[in-house]
């Protein structure tokens, strides 16, 4: 079988809130695939009804060939599940934590030692500190650990680094890269764009929907303007500025910058200056740039935003 994850057309509401609207997709087995989204996109809701702890109202959800309601019991060993909040025991120790989850799962630290060792070496100086007093990098390590000491076959994450320094950040995708390599398919959520690259193919969500899923090099071509980067000292005027251009399409803040796109195919920069400087701002400095997936995501929020 080559798709882990199958999900078609599932829904799922909480009262008068849509948080999922028909969401379908599929991951491959030993993908490293990301959900991209802010928070409400229903990323967890999803992840939750692929963990069997909610059941979809409409649609179709399966791991492994087996649907998530219906085979309940036989998808739970198999699935290893980092929540979004650290969820572990804090008054137990980082060691009496990860043979508590062992157990959980009829097996012992000692039995796959070799596929938590990479993480695990790390946690070992501290193996005795409550799980409570660690740092924030050092609870998701001891997280991913328990979730991975049953060697599942599917791994879940809810927004793993959220919280977390840059460090532990990248320390973490690399951990999931060598867990990608032990053939373990990963499923991962995050709120930031820049950890996109990471992953082999990645989901755009927002507001329950799914809005676009490739490659994240192809997300990051796919954005459909010429697109450039403003400077100015005067940021602020800069961007009131050119939301009042007559040919303006989008204007967004990207750190020192502004990124902007317009109707033309080939739009006159003299002129973009031009414009500018009669409207007071005449230090801007532009050039052409590349998109990224960010670019992208805000264009197909604008889109989706228009048809609603």
């Amino acid at each position: 079988m080559n798709n882990v994850v199958e999900i078609s057309e599932v829904s799922k509401s909480y009262e008068d809130v849509k948080a999922l609207k028909e969401i379908s997709f599929e991951v491959e087995k030993g993908e490293l695939f990301g959900l991209i989204g802010p928070d409400g996109a229903g990323k967890t809701t999803l992840f939750r009804i692929l963990t069997t702890l909610l059941v979809p109202d409409s649609g179709e959800a399966k791991v492994l060939g087996m649907d998530v309601v219906e085979n309940y019991r036989e998808i739970r060993p198999i699935l290893g599940y980092m929540p979004g909040r650290f969820s572990l025991y804090q008054d137990l120790s980082v060691e009496e934590n990860i043979r508590f989850f062992a157990s959980v799962f009829g097996t012992t630290l000692e039995e796959n030692y070799d596929l938590v060792k990479p993480i695990y070496q790390q946690l070992e100086p501290f193996k005795n500190r409550l799980a409570g007093a660690l740092s924030g990098g050092m609870k998701q390590k001891l997280a991913l650990s328990c979730a991975l000491i049953h060697k599942p076959e599917l791994l879940i994450l809810d927004e793993p680094t959220t919280g977390v320094d840059a460090v532990s950040r990248k320390e973490f995708w690399e951990m999931l890269h060598l867990l990608k390599h032990q053939g373990i398919t990963i499923l991962a959520s995050t709120p930031y764009m820049d950890e996109a690259d990471q992953c082999d193919r990645v989901a755009l969500m927002q507001n329950g929907k799914i809005l676009k899923i490739s490659t994240p090099d192809e997300v990051a071509q796919s954005f459909s303007s010429t697109l450039y980067g403003i400077r100015s000292k005067h940021r602020f005027q800069l961007i009131q500025v050119l939301r009042e251009y007559q040919y303006v399409k989008s204007v967004q803040p990207f750190g020192e910058s502004v990124h902007y796109a317009d109707h033309r195919n080939d739009p006159d920069t003299d002129d973009i200056l031009r414009y500018l400087s009669t409207h007071g701002v005449e230090d801007a400095e532009i050039k052409k740039i590349d998109s990224n997936i960010e670019d992208t995501f805000m264009e197909l929020m604008q889109q989706e935003e228009s048809h609603a």
